[in-house]
């Protein structure tokens, strides 16, 4: 069967629209209630590999390429100030001092039918910054507030 015909290459492109997020104790796998997994917002979904060049000598053509290091991006997620306070309590916990208090997460696309089509996971997720709303009485826009997360792996989950 030639490539263009394998089921894989015939989908459809995804709405980015359609995606519930969840956590779970980076340890043991239990699920962990964070915001309820209610965000209007994920940006950040990025791996860089930075290439060492190497240089030989006699070569003039070129560098050759090699794999380098892998950074991750900062993972923000957004959503309309509730009264939930989860995600502003996960924060403050890590940042009075419980380091050690990560959770894994995991970004579900799904399709128009509600079935999930695309998994991210991200390991050992750690919040670096909480915002909370900017507060305008003259205003009438919903507050929102922003999670921001650092990790150490952005995995592409296969069922």
């Amino acid at each position: 069967m030639p490539a263009q015909d394998l089921p894989e290459n015939l989908l459809q492109p995804l709405h980015a629209f359609r995606f519930h997020v969840s956590f779970s104790n980076a340890q043991g796998g239990d699920s962990v209630d964070v915001c309820s997994g209610a965000f209007a917002e994920c940006t950040g979904l990025e791996a860089t590999m930075e290439p060492k060049v190497i240089k030989a000598g006699g070569v003039n053509y070129g560098a050759a390429q090699r794999p380098g290091p892998v950074s991750f991006a900062t993972v923000v997620l957004k959503r309309g100030m509730t009264t939930t306070r989860d995600a502003f309590k996960w924060f403050q916990l890590v940042a009075g001092g419980a380091y050690a208090y990560r959770l894994s997460a995991e970004i579900q696309m799904q399709d128009a039918a509600g079935e999930t089509v695309v998994t991210w996971g991200l390991d050992k997720c750690m919040p670096v910054k909480f915002k909370a709303s900017d507060l305008n009485a003259k205003g009438g826009d919903i507050g929102v507030e922003e999670l921001h997360l650092a990790h150490e792996g952005l995995r592409l989950i296969v069922d």
